[in-house]
C-alpha cells in the first residue's frame, strides 16, 4: 500500500496552535519486526519504507516544519556486511523513487552525517541529487541523519573551530551550534522512539538537551501518522520549563 500524499484532516484532538516545530524519529525495530514473521531483517528495513513516508505525510499535513529520521547510524557499520550493503543499496533507491514525489508535495530533503569513505559514491550522489532538487522547497524540511553519530557531530564542530582559529575564550554554545551540521534547523521539540527501547542511541546529543521524549512499543515498520499525532498529543500535555520553574 502507498502512503497518500494529499493532506489529511489532523484529529480535532490536537493543538493546532502548539505543534512541535521539529520533531526527530529514532526509527528503531525493524529486524525484531521481520524476525516476529520469520523473515531476514533486510525485510523489515524494506517494510520501514511506507512508515517513512506516511509519518513524513503525516507531519506535513500537521504543520510541523522539520522532521528528522535516524535511517543510519556511525554506529551501524558494525552490523553484517549483508546487511549493511542492503541499506546502503536500499537509501540509494528510495532516493531515486521517492525524491520526485516529495519534491511535488514541497518537501526539502537534507542531510546531516558524515561523508566519509565509507559511503558508496552513487549514494553521496543520490544524496546531492536529492538536495539540490528539492532546495528551494520550504513545506517542509525532511533531514536524514545518515552516516551520523550525536558525537561525532561535535567532534565535527570542535574540529572546525579548531580549522577556523578559534580561541578557547571565544568558544561558546553560539560558536559550536554554528559549526553543526545543520545549524539553520530549529532543535527538535519532540524526540519519538520506537520498539520500546529507552534508549537515545547517540542521536542529536547536542541538539535535544531540553527535547521532550516519547517512547512507544511500535516496532517501526508499523509505525503511521495516526502514531506520530498519539505522540505529539503526548507533548502537548507537556509543560516545557527549559530549566526555569512553573508560573
Amino acid at each position: 500500500m502507498v502512503p497518500d500524499p494529499r493532506p489529511t484532516p489532523v484529529p480535532t484532538w490536537l493543538d493546532r496552535a502548539r505543534m512541535p516545530s521539529h520533531v526527530a524519529v529514532v526509527m528503531d525495530g525493524n529486524g525484531r519486526w521481520a524476525e516476529q514473521r520469520h523473515l531476514p531483517r533486510t525485510a523489515g528495513h524494506g517494510a520501514g519504507e511506507e512508515a517513512l513516508l506516511d509519518a513524513t505525510y503525516g507531519a506535513l499535513a500537521a504543520g510541523v516544519s522539520t522532521l528528522t529520521v535516524y535511517a543510519f547510524s556511525t554506529e551501524n557499520w558494525r552490523r553484517p556486511v549483508d546487511e549493511v550493503r542492503y541499506l546502503m543499496n536500499f537509501n540509494k533507491s528510495l532516493l531515486e523513487r521517492r525524491q520526485h514525489e516529495l519534491d511535488d508535495e514541497g518537501v526539502r530533503i537534507t542531510f546531516s552525517g558524515r561523508r566519509d569513505w565509507r559511503v558508496p559514491k552513487q549514494v553521496l550522489r543520490r544524496m546531492d541529487e536529492a538536495s539540490s532538487l528539492t532546495d528551494t522547497n520550504r513545506a517542509m524540511t525532511l533531514n536524514i541523519a545518515f552516516n551520523y553519530g550525536g558525537r561525532a557531530e561535535i567532534v565535527d564542530a570542535v574540529a572546525r573551530l579548531v580549522a577556523d582559529g578559534v580561541a578557547p575564550g571565544s568558544v561558546s554554545e553560539k560558536t559550536i551550534r554554528s559549526r553543526l551540521y545543520h545549524p539553520e534547523l530549529p532543535d527538535p521539540d519532540l524526540v519519538i522512539r520506537t520498539s520500546g527501547e529507552f534508549r537515545i542511541s547517540n542521536f542529536l546529543l547536542w541538539e535535544m538537551a531540553y527535547s521532550e521524549l516519547v517512547f512507544t512499543d511500535v516496532l517501526w515498520p508499523d509505525f503511521r501518522r495516526e502514531h506520530l499525532y498519539e505522540a505529539i498529543h503526548e507533548y502537548q500535555r507537556r509543560e516545557r520549563r527549559f530549566g526555569g520553574l512553573d508560573k
